[in-house]
């Protein structure tokens, strides 16, 4: 098994930067892809950009240019360092850790509001 913790959520003012931290504890050697999802009120979950093991990123157009992932093998953790917030982006977001087995590992969710 795998266990997430996330933190740096919070509020911020339009235009401004969040960083978030997801922390991997656990099975971590069995993780292939990590991956930042997000849900607002009323929507579906949606993927915003996720890091393969070999650093490979990809990200929702949404978020394309704005927003960056990275990791920190040594520590076991995953960044989502968010720029140029817009309200759109208030959401829960929610870290996601893929195994090699494709069973998926959720973090507690952490709260990001944007106000305008």
């Amino acid at each position: 098994q795998v266990q997430l913790v996330e933190s740096g959520g919070g509020l911020v003012q339009a235009g401004g930067s969040l960083s978030l931290s997801c922390a991997a504890s656990g099975s971590i050697f069995s993780i292939n892809v990590m991956g930042w999802y997000r849900q607002a009120p009323g929507k579906q979950r949606e993927l915003v950009g996720a890091i393969s093991s070999g650093g490979s990123t990809n990200y929702a157009d949404s978020v394309k240019g704005r927003f960056t992932i990275s990791r920190d093998n040594a520590k076991n953790t995953v960044y989502l360092q968010m720029n140029s917030l817009k309200p759109e982006d208030t959401a829960v977001y929610y870290c996601c850790a893929r195994l090699v087995t494709a069973a998926n590992y959720w973090g507690q969710g952490t709260q990001v509001t944007v106000s305008s």
